[in-house]
């Protein structure tokens, strides 16, 4: 009778034990996962980077007079390019985009520019890249949406806790002109 009580007891172990390993690794599974999609985001936001000094140079010699708005992307880029974290970058690349979209305004006033091909060009990478971006934060958030719930979830919650899991912020628009899609014309 102690023997077959010892055998249930034993079992119950083994199958908490078998569930917690398991609840264990789908969390650490998770966790890289939203680290690999940050690191996609990551990619993207460095091309973007890239891309920006880039494409003030090609402007810079026919917009001549346009000094506050080369500094206000200069400014904004280095501030993107310092974030740490999906809620500092997201402010940070907001910041980036609306000056930006203050750029692609200004580039209106010059048609020679617009003609350009190396600029239209840069123009088009950028593009591009803002596609790749928006694309992979999605990707990012919908692997942060998954890793909250896995961590808020029981039994998980408690596995979650004893082995310090902990929700991950999204990558979120900070300001509201980001939000509007930026007008483009050539």
């Amino acid at each position: 009778m102690i023997v077959i009580g010892l055998l249930i007891v034993l079992g119950i172990i083994v199958v908490v034990a078998v569930m917690v390993a398991g609840i264990y690794n789908a969390l650490v599974r998770l966790r890289n996962q939203v680290e690999n999609a940050w690191s996609q985001i990551d990619v993207q936001l460095k091309r973007r980077h890239d891309l920006i000094p880039n494409l003030v140079e090609t402007a810079k010699g026919y917009m001549e007079h346009e000094r506050g708005t080369f500094e206000a992307i200069t400014e904004a880029r280095s501030r993107a390019m310092g974030a740490n974290g999906p809620a500092e970058a997201g402010q940070a690349e907001g910041m980036l985009s609306d000056a930006l979209s203050k750029f692609m305004l200004v580039v209106e006033n010059y048609p020679d520019l617009k003609a350009n091909q190396n600029f239209l060009s840069l123009q088009e990478t950028l593009t591009s890249t803002e596609n790749k971006i928006a694309f992979a934060r999605q990707g990012y958030n919908d692997q942060v949406l998954f890793y909250n719930n896995k961590i808020e979830m029981f039994p998980s919650n408690i596995v979650a806790g004893s082995f310090n899991f902990t929700k991950r912020d999204f990558f979120e628009i900070e300001n509201e002109e980001e939000r509007n899609v930026p007008k483009v014309s050539f």
